[in-house]
Parts: C-alpha cells; sequence; structure tokens
C-alpha cells in the first residue's frame, strides 16, 4: 500500500524521512521524544484559504467558524484569529481557553445541550457573539440571567432538521431523535421561536442546524439546505422573523485511510452556498450572511502522531502485534468507535512491506488498537512509527488512562518547530490531589 498517497501534506526530505512542516519527523521524535502530535501549519493556512475563497468567489456574506472541539489550545485559537476565523465552544473550559488565548468574545459560539447556568454567566458577560439555544431549559436559564444581569442574550436556535447523515451513529446529529437541538417536524422549533419572540431578553440572529460529522457526500447539506431556507420563508411570513444568519454547520469528512474517499471540503461548502442561493431566491428571501463550523476538515490532515515502537508479538498463521509507547490515551477514535487509520515508518515510508501486522498500544485493554491488519515492513523497537491523520479529536479526547500523561504537541511551518502543548508528567497528574 503506498501510504503516501493518503494524504497530500506528508512529504519526504533528502534523506527520506518523514517530514512535517519542512521538519524532520526523527528530528523531532528526538527532540521533544513520543508519543508526539506534530502538526504543519501551512497545511492549515492552506485549508482556511480555501475555505474563505469559494465564499468570496460567490459574493456572499460569510463566517467561518472553527468547531474547537477537534483541538483546543492557545496556539490554534491565535492562529484562527490570525487568519480571521471564529471559533464555536461547547464549554466553559472551551470559551475559557478562546477568551484567554485573545479571541475576539463577538468571534465565538457558544454550543452544547446541556449548557450550565455558570456557564451560560459567563458567556453572557463576556458578549460573545451569540450562544447557539439547544433546548426549552436553556431558554428559560439564558431569560433569567439575562434580568439579573440586565442584558440582551444573541441567540441563534438550533434545529434538528430530520436529516439522517451516512456516517457512524455516534457522530450523526440531524436526524429528529438527536439529543441535539429543537426538532423541527414536530413543531417544537416553532414554539421555541415563538418563545423567544415574546421575550425582550433575546436577539435572534439567525438558525443552526448541523447534520453529523465525517460525511463525504453533499446530498444531507442540500437538503438541509433547502430545508432550512423554507423554515426561514415560514417564519417570516407568520411572524416576520428575518434571520441574519444561516449556519449550516460542519461535518466534512477527511481522509484517514485508503477506504475513504472524501470529496474536497471546498466543494461541501460550494454546494451549500448554491443550494441557498437557489433557495432563497425561489422564497424572494434576502440573503442572510452564511456560517459553517469545519473542525476536523481544518485540522485534521494537518497532524501527524509519532510513535516509537516497543514490544513485538508474532503468533504464526495467526497475528502480528506492534507496540507502541502511546495507544488509546492519546486516539480514542479506533477503540470508540472503530475508526480506521493507517501507519508507516518515518524513516522510510516507502519500504518493501513483509507482514501483515496490528499496531497496538501500551494500555490495559485489549481492545487498545491503532491500526488493524496493515502491510507493514519488518519492524524493530525504537523505530518511529507515523499515523497520519491525527490532528482532530486526538489530543482532546486524551486521557491520563493507566496513569499515563498526555503527549506533547508541536507546531511546524518553514523548517521550525515550536513546542506548544508540554509532554505531561507524573508530577503533572498529581497536581490536583489533596494530602
Amino acid at each position: 500500500m503506498e501510504v503516501l498517497s493518503l494524504l497530500d501534506n506528508l512529504k519526504l526530505n533528502e534523506a527520506g524521512h518523514l517530514q512535517i512542516g519542512g521538519v524532520d519527523s526523527l528530528q523531532l521524535a528526538h527532540e521533544y521524544q513520543t508519543p508526539l502530535i506534530a502538526y504543519d501549519v501551512s497545511y492549515i493556512k492552506k485549508e482556511i484559504a480555501s475555505f474563505k475563497d469559494a465564499f468570496v468567489k460567490a459574493g456572499v456574506k460569510y463566517r467561518i467558524v472553527y468547531a474547537s472541539k477537534a483541538f483546543s489550545a492557545k496556539a490554534i485559537y491565535r492562529l484562527l484569529q490570525q487568519e480571521g476565523v471564529g471559533c464555536d465552544v461547547v464549554s466553559g473550559g472551551e470559551l475559557y481557553a478562546a477568551i484567554k488565548s485573545g479571541v475576539d468574545p463577538e468571534m465565538i459560539e457558544f454550543h452544547g445541550n446541556n449548557k450550565t447556568p455558570a456557564e451560560l454567566e459567563y458567556a453572557i458577560k463576556e458578549n460573545i457573539g451569540c450562544i447557539v439555544v439547544d433546548n426549552f431549559y436553556e431558554i428559560e436559564l439564558i431569560e433569567k440571567i439575562c434580568v439579573s444581569k440586565n442584558k440582551i442574550a444573541h441567540v441563534v436556535l438550533r434545529v434538528a432538521p430530520g436529516i439522517e447523515a451516512e456516517t457512524h451513529k455516534y457522530i450523526s446529529t440531524g436526524q429528529s431523535n438527536s439529543k441535539f437541538g429543537f426538532d423541527l417536524d414536530s413543531g417544537q422549533a416553532q414554539e421555541a421561536l415563538v418563545q423567544m419572540l415574546r421575550s425582550p431578553w433575546f436577539e435572534i440572529r439567525g438558525v443552526h442546524c448541523h447534520i453529523g460529522s465525517q460525511i463525504f457526500s453533499v446530498a444531507g447539506f442540500k437538503m438541509a439546505a433547502v430545508k432550512m431556507v423554507r423554515l426561514l420563508w415560514d417564519w417570516k411570513e407568520k411572524y416576520d422573523f428575518k434571520a441574519q444568519i444561516l449556519n449550516l454547520g460542519g461535518g466534512f469528512g477527511i481522509k484517514y485511510s485508503e477506504n475513504d474517499h472524501p470529496i474536497e471540503p471546498v466543494e461541501f461548502v460550494r454546494a451549500i452556498i448554491q443550494t441557498v442561493q437557489a433557495e432563497i431566491k425561489k422564497y424572494e428571501l434576502t440573503l442572510p450572511e452564511i456560517w459553517v463550523e469545519p473542525g476536523r476538515s481544518l485540522i485534521g490532515e494537518a497532524a501527524t502522531t509519532l510513535y516509537t515502537t516497543g514490544s513485538m508479538k508474532k503468533v504464526p498463521d495467526l497475528c502480528n502485534f506492534i507496540a507502541v509507547d502511546g495507544g488509546m490515551g492519546d486516539n480514542i477514535r479506533p477503540a470508540l468507535y472503530g475508526a480506521k487509520y493507517a501507519a508507516f515508518l518515518a524513516t522510510d515510508p516507502y519500504a518493501p512491506t513483509t507482514q501483515v501486522a496490528t499496531v497496538v498500544g501500551k494500555y490495559c485493554e485489549s481492545g487498545d488498537v491503532l491500526v488493524s491488519d496493515q502491510e507493514l515492513p519488518e519492524v524493530k523497537p525504537g523505530d518511529i512509527l507515523a499515523m497520519p491523520a491525527t490532528g482532530a479529536y486526538g489530543y482532546s479526547m486524551a486521557s491520563n488512562y493507566n496513569r499515563n500523561g498526555r503527549p506533547a504537541v508541536v507546531f511546524c511551518e518553514d523548517g521550525h518547530a515550536k513546542l506548544v502543548l508540554k509532554r505531561e508528567t507524573y508530577a503533572d497528574m498529581m497536581n490536583l490531589e489533596v494530602d
């Protein structure tokens, strides 16, 4: 298998080693140790530019809103701020990190199906761009806080449009029985709108939907766009509600392995824009600002995790295991919902394959598998194994299971590496304990 064909941003240097952002991967492993998550910053910038270009060429007002849950850290927030990209947060912790990183509060939106009173108070205090209202309980909470603070909340109403995306059930979010948003087909969304229109404490800026994640087809997004514009027409006719924002979410799929065949993220954007424009013209509405929420598609393919190999187990005619110094603690996705990845030797990605092996981690779980049954060359203890496309949901879902520290993270660009998250030490993991 030609692993390098998986991702265009993977390159080799003159020594034949994998390089990330112009930095030799072996140098990175030596300097920062492993496991190590290394981002190619130029890849992120390129993806942002392609999203912007699609909107600019269409001549529409827009906002790109990064989904923080993919990876939340000062370094990524500061990069996004420099590139003019907003962010969505789903907890007080992500909101705090974004604010402390210097993100303009107006460029922040707050998602979540069970925001706490304290989190909502914090968001309203910081005057963030909008709270994405998810349920009736939240309407009550926001109104109480606004009354007590004598402040108006800027909100967007999240709708579950009744569209099931072709993705794993754990990351499908647009169906009517989703835990997220007001169901459209049962009339709950309309009831929520009426409640907030009657209250002087809400400025309703628009509507939002999200149909799922790791999606490979534009069909679901086009269906969602048609349904949401129809909704805007209906609400304008009934309530004279004019949306400033139409947010159609994210979930654009990326390539993790040779079995994935995604389209370019910009193709999703073009399909969304064209569908919205056509439907808006059909209903003679004013075109709202179109928002999208890429997370994985901005940073997923930008990062590669480097591991050091350790023990090997070979059972003749049955299985080969190659163990590395990380695993489910730094990438839970394979164990959580069977996500597929690839791996190769950082020293020689094109080395001839001689075995079919399963790459496993060091955690005390049989399910701690990173890559299953892949063709690999001979591997010896101490080799550096590279696993691409780990930029999204790796570090952000990392844990200290078995008292293993979370990995370090570096940003690489133009041949230079910068440490942006230190490796977690044994002492770090004891910091919150009380004697």
